[in-house]
Formats: structure tokens, C-alpha cells, sequence
């Protein structure tokens, strides 16, 4: 048996590393900031929440949230901050020994512009995980669909004596859908149409059975005058 030349065994172990290290790259989870629902839909008048979430994030720091929407469509009701996992379980970011410090907090409802920029506070540590951002109730004051447009920045936690840098993700937009309505000017006649169907329907299957059973007392009266005859 010829032995291994120790630059061949050399190549192999290093191969197999580089292998390695590829299939767990692959198999991390991407990162994603997303509105959730993807997909929302109600009458005018009508409200429906979504949540701004982040999905498999590591090391995270500090947060700038911009949303987009149709104005003459939809109008925020409320917005309800997730920030501070200690007091909000289903939140991002750590506010224990310090609270979140939130730059930006704004609603222009003219603009149909929501932005939020928000950070965590040494000594508190980065945040792991899944969680919600913030959660925003819509109203729909006008007929029509609009996407949910989203635009976001990530930031991890910042070595000794160095700048946070950003953490890269993917960015999934939202739609809202308007319920359609059947038109009431079409309910009346409709139903006009509908009633006058089942008269005419039920006028139809009542003359076949009456002449269903004419036929059949004739035939019983032709059978009993034959009985008798024979």
C-alpha cells in the first residue's frame, strides 16, 4: 500500500474545512424585516393592524423603520411600539439596565409616512432573534389597494471603540386590499330578477305535475272499468 503524500492529506483535510464551513454559511437563516400580515384586506370604515417584524436577526443594535402608504386610502389610527423585550415579549431590543433610545417616532398622515429610529443603550446588551418592531392600526377612509411600502436599516452592536455597522437583510413589502362590496343599487333588482325566475320556475313545475297526475287518475279510471268489464 503506497502512503499518502503528506501535501495530498494537506489538501484533503483543508477541502473538507472549506466544505464545511459553506454548508453552515448555507444553512444560517437570512435575515428579513417584513409587514405582517403579508397581505391585509377591509371595508371603508373598517380598521386592520399589521406588525412591522424582524425574523432571524444576530447582534442587533439599533433600528430605522420608514413605512409607506397611500394616503387618500388609508389613515393610522394608532401606532404601538415593540421596543424593549423586558416589558414586550414579542418585541426587539433590550431596555434592562437601559431603555432604548428613540431618535424618531413620526407619523405624517399628509405624507402617508411612517419612520422610526431607535437604538439600545450601553450597557444593555444587542438583541438575538424574532420580534416586532412596531405595531400600526390602519383605518380605510377611501376605496382602493395600496402596498405597504417598507424600508429599513439594521445595525449591530459596536466593537470597543468602534462604529455599529450594518446588518444585512431582506426587506418585504405589504399590501392592503379594499373588501369588495356588492353594489346596492343592484340588490333590487337582483332580487326582482331572482323572485320573478322562481314564480315563473314553480308555475312550470306545477303544470307538469298536475298533468303528471291527470294522466295517472285516467289511467287508474281505465284500469278499474276494465276490471270491471272483465
Amino acid at each position: 500500500m503506497r502512503p499518502i503524500k503528506p501535501h495530498l492529506f494537506l489538501a484533503s483535510i483543508l477541502l473538507m474545512l472549506l466544505l464545511i464551513q459553506v454548508a453552515v454559511v448555507q444553512a444560517a437563516p437570512e435575515t428579513v424585516v417584513k409587514v405582517e400580515p403579508p397581505s391585509s384586506y377591509a371595508n371603508i370604515d373598517e380598521t386592520f393592524t399589521i406588525n412591522v417584524t424582524v425574523a432571524d436577526v444576530q447582534n442587533l443594535y439599533g433600528i430605522d423603520v420608514t413605512l409607506y402608504w397611500n394616503s387618500s386610502i388609508l389613515q393610522v389610527v394608532s401606532v404601538d411600539l415593540r421596543l424593549g423585550v423586558e416589558s414586550h415579549p414579542d418585541g426587539v431590543l433590550h431596555e434592562s439596565p437601559s431603555p432604548p433610545y428613540i431618535q424618531e417616532n413620526n407619523v405624517i398622515q399628509e405624507q402617508g409616512t411612517y419612520r422610526l429610529a431607535a437604538t439600545s443603550m450601553a450597557p444593555s446588551p444587542s438583541f438575538n432573534g424574532t420580534g416586532n418592531i412596531v405595531r400600526i392600526t390602519f383605518v380605510v377612509i377611501s376605496p382602493g389597494n395600496c402596498t405597504l411600502d417598507l424600508e429599513t436599516e439594521l445595525w449591530d452592536y459596536p466593537p470597543p471603540n468602534q462604529g455599529s455597522m450594518p446588518i444585512e437583510h431582506t426587506t418585504i413589502d405589504g399590501f392592503f386590499g379594499l373588501i369588495s362590496e356588492f353594489p346596492n343599487v343592484l340588490i333590487l333588482p337582483l332580487f326582482i330578477i331572482l323572485t320573478t325566475f322562481a314564480v315563473v320556475f314553480c308555475k312550470k313545475i306545477s303544470r307538469k305535475l298536475g298533468s303528471r297526475l291527470d294522466s295517472l287518475a285516467s289511467q287508474t279510471r281505465f284500469i278499474s272499468k276494465g276490471e270491471k268489464v272483465y
